[in-house]
């Protein structure tokens, strides 16, 4: 080999390796993620009526139990009658939570019908239609799932269908 070829080799060489130099350097790393941690502040309406020191609307945490609506009612009176009460029960924003005094009769309107939410075996039963199972059923229903929204909600119970909706439809209300 000529000179002339040992430079054009040597100019080769340094390229590539200048080359080889720059795409072969480690890659930046990439600039880190920022996230946004934030805890849960969501805030829910409850309106606890009877007997609780302080009746009305309270503000509880999302996720609270019927037992966090009435503490933050005030408690429950010294006549309070919890046995109707599921105190464990999901509450729900806007949803109502009946304390009843000791002796008072059922959950039943003055036109007849029956709250939903509220409504005690015996109440349900009173229903036409609604034997001791089914009553059952609507209140293991309300309990599992939290208070009905809609007189639509009973579909979701089983053993009631469209015709038994029907024929219960005027019987019951959901405040």
């Amino acid at each position: 080999m000529d000179r002339g070829q040992w430079m054009v080799a040597a100019a080769v060489l340094a390229v590539a390796g200048l080359a080889g130099w720059w795409f072969g350097a480690a890659p930046a790393p990439p600039p880190p993620i920022q996230m946004a941690v934030t805890a849960s502040t969501d805030i829910i309406t409850v309106h606890v009526a009877g007997a609780v020191a302080a009746p009305g609307l309270v503000e509880v945490p999302a996720g609270s139990r019927v037992a966090d609506a009435v503490a933050a009612a005030g408690g429950l009176l010294a006549t309070a009658d919890s046995t109707g009460l599921n105190l464990a029960a999901p509450v729900l924003d806007g949803q109502q939570v009946v304390v009843r005094h000791a002796g008072e009769v059922g959950q039943s309107l003055d036109t007849g019908q029956v709250r939903l939410n509220t409504a005690t075996l015996a109440d349900l039963e009173a229903i036409s239609g609604v034997g001791p199972v089914l009553a059952a059923r609507i209140v293991e229903y309300r309990e599992a799932n939290g208070p009905y929204t809609t007189i639509e909600d009973l579909l979701d119970v089983p053993g009631i269908g469209e015709s038994k909706l029907a024929a219960m439809r005027d019987d019951v209300v959901v405040p």
